[in-house]
C-alpha cells in the first residue's frame, strides 16, 4: 500500500493524516503496536482509523519514514520506537475527556482603508473552525485553509466584530475578533495647471442644493463654503476665473464667480462677484493679498445664506454675508455693488473651473489649483481646521465633511477628476487639456 503520512500541523494544532482514505485533521489519538504492525485509534470516538499498517509505511510531512527518524535519533527503527514517536506527536493533540480548544491568535486586527486582510486563526487543540463573516463584506476564507481569511479592501473606516469558533471533539472556544479599519494615510502630491482656453466642466445641476438658492437668501439653508489652494501664474490679465456657478445669461441671471485680477502689484486680489452683471455685489481682498506668481496660498470664501439685495440702506449687511480668508486670516474687504446687490434666485445650470461661462476669462500662464472643496454650510468658524497651518489634510476627517471635494490629480486618471466629497456625484472633465496638465506640484 502507499505510505501513511502523519504529522502535526503547528498552526492548526491538529494532527494531519493522509492515507488511502483521504486527508483528515484529528485529535485525541493513540498509537499501539501489534507485532510489526501499527494501529491508530481515535479515543474521542472510540474508533480505529488506521489498522494493521506496517510500521515502516509511516512518513512525516517531508516523506521521511518514522523508522528512519528513529534511527537518526540513535534508535534501531523498531515498530515500538515508531509507535512511540507517533504518540509523542499525538500527546498534545487532546484526550477523550479534556483539552478543549483555546484560540491563541490575536483577537485584534488593524487595517487602513483599501488594504487587504491576511489573517490566520490558530488554536490549541483545534480541529474545526467556524467564522461569521456576515458583517464584513468582501472578506472570505481561503480555499483549502479555513483558518485563514482574506479580502476586505472595500470596507469603510470603522470597527467590525467577527465571531469565530475553534472546535474539537471535546468542546469549543468562541471569541470575537475586532477588526478596526482606519482612514488611509493622506498624501497630497499633485495639482492641475491651467493655461488659456483650458478649464474643467462639471454638472451644475447636482450643485443646485449646495450653491443655488430659490430667492433672496433664506438663511443657513442657503449657506455655502468654498475652499481651495491657488498658485497664480504670471499673467497680468485682470479677469481670470477660478470658479463659476450659474447660468449662461451673465447680464441678467444671478451667478457666483470667484476670480483673481492678475499678477499686477496694483491688484493681486481674490475677488467674488455675487449676482448678475447688472445687479451684483463685488467683494475683494486688499491689494497684494494674493502673492505674486508661483506661490501657493490657501483660500476660503463663505456665504452665511442671508439676503444680498436690493435696498441701499442694507448694503453693508449684504456685504457682511460673505467672508474671504487667505492663509487662514480673514480679510478686510474692498466692497462695491451694482444696483445694491441681487435679490433673485441662483440656478447652477453651469459649473466650471477656470472659465467664466460663455465669457471665457480663463486662468492663464501656468496657474495651479488644488484641493477644491465645497460645503453646503457656512464653515468659516472652522477655518483653522480646514487651513491646518497651510498643510493640506484629509477633509473627510473633519466634523463636517465637504459635500464635494476634488483632489485635483491625486487618485485621478485623465481626463476625469473624481469627487471625493460626501455626495461624490460631480466628476469634473478636463477640457482642451492633456494628462500633462496634472502636475507633480502641490502645496
Amino acid at each position: 500500500m502507499s505510505n501513511v503520512k502523519i504529522y502535526k500541523d503547528i498552526n492548526a494544532n491538529a494532527i494531519f493524516i493522509e492515507d488511502a482514505n483521504g486527508v483528515q485533521f484529528l485529535n485525541s489519538l493513540q498509537s499501539s503496536v501489534n507485532g510489526s504492525k501499527i494501529d491508530i485509534i481515535d479515543l474521542s470516538k472510540n474508533i480505529q482509523i488506521v489498522s494493521g499498517i506496517d510500521f515502516n509505511e509511516f512518513v512525516d510531512e517531508n516523506d521521511v519514514t518514522y523508522e528512519q527518524i528513529s534511527i537518526n535519533n540513535g534508535g534501531t527503527g523498531t515498530s515500538i520506537e515508531v509507535s512511540n514517536l507517533l504518540n509523542s506527536i499525538f500527546q498534545s493533540s487532546g484526550t477523550p475527556t479534556n483539552q478543549t480548544p483555546t484560540i491563541t491568535s490575536s483577537l485584534s486586527i488593524s487595517l487602513v482603508q483599501g488594504q487587504t486582510l491576511n489573517y490566520e486563526l490558530t488554536a490549541s487543540f483545534g480541529v474545526g473552525y467556524e467564522w461569521d463573516l456576515s458583517n464584513v463584506a468582501g472578506v472570505t476564507t481561503v480555499e483549502g485553509n479555513i483558518r485563514k481569511i482574506i479580502g476586505g479592501s472595500s470596507l469603510s473606516a470603522g470597527v467590525y466584530n467577527i465571531p469565530v469558533k475553534a472546535i474539537n471533539y471535546n468542546g469549543e472556544d468562541s471569541k470575537t475578533i475586532v477588526l478596526t479599519v482606519g482612514n488611509p494615510v493622506f498624501a497630497n502630491t499633485r495639482s492641475v495647471q491651467f493655461n488659456n482656453n483650458q478649464y474643467l466642466l462639471g454638472n451644475g445641476g447636482v450643485l443646485q442644493g449646495i450653491l443655488g438658492r430659490s430667492g433672496n437668501g433664506s438663511g443657513s439653508s442657503d449657506a455655502w463654503t468654498i475652499s481651495f489652494y491657488f498658485k497664480p501664474g504670471t499673467s497680468n490679465n485682470a479677469n481670470q476665473t477660478i470658479l463659476y456657478a450659474g447660468s449662461s445669461n451673465l447680464a441678467n441671471n444671478n451667478h457666483l464667480r470667484l476670480y483673481w485680477n492678475g499678477n499686477n502689484s496694483t491688484r493681486r486680489q481674490l475677488c467674488l462677484r455675487y449676482g448678475s452683471n447688472n445687479n451684483n455685489l463685488e467683494i475683494k481682498s486688499q491689494v497684494n493679498t494674493v502673492q505674486s506668481a508661483n506661490n501657493w496660498q490657501h483660500c476660503l470664501v463663505s456665504y452665511d445664506g442671508g439676503t444680498t439685495g436690493s435696498a441701499s440702506g442694507q448694503i453693508n449687511n449684504y456685504y457682511s454675508r460673505f467672508k474671504i480668508f487667505i492663509d487662514g486670516v480673514q480679510q478686510t474687504t474692498v466692497n462695491a455693488n451694482s444696483n445694491f446687490g441681487n435679490s433673485t434666485a441662483l440656478n447652477t445650470t453651469e459649473f466650471q473651473i477656470a472659465k467664466y461661462s460663455t465669457g471665457g476669462n480663463y486662468l492663464r500662464n501656468n496657474s495651479n489649483l488644488d484641493e477644491i472643496a465645497i460645503w453646503g454650510s457656512d464653515e468659516s468658524s472652522q477655518i483653522s481646521n480646514i487651513y491646518n497651518s497651510g498643510v493640506p489634510i484629509n477633509l473627510n476627517t473633519l466634523s463636517t465633511q465637504p459635500t464635494h471635494w476634488w483632489r485635483m490629480g491625486d487618485g485621478d486618471t485623465f481626463p476625469f477628476l473624481q469627487d471625493t466629497g460626501t455626495a461624490s456625484n460631480c466628476i469634473l472633465t478636463m477640457q482642451s487639456m492633456t494628462s500633462s496638465n496634472i502636475v507633480n506640484d502641490a502645496p
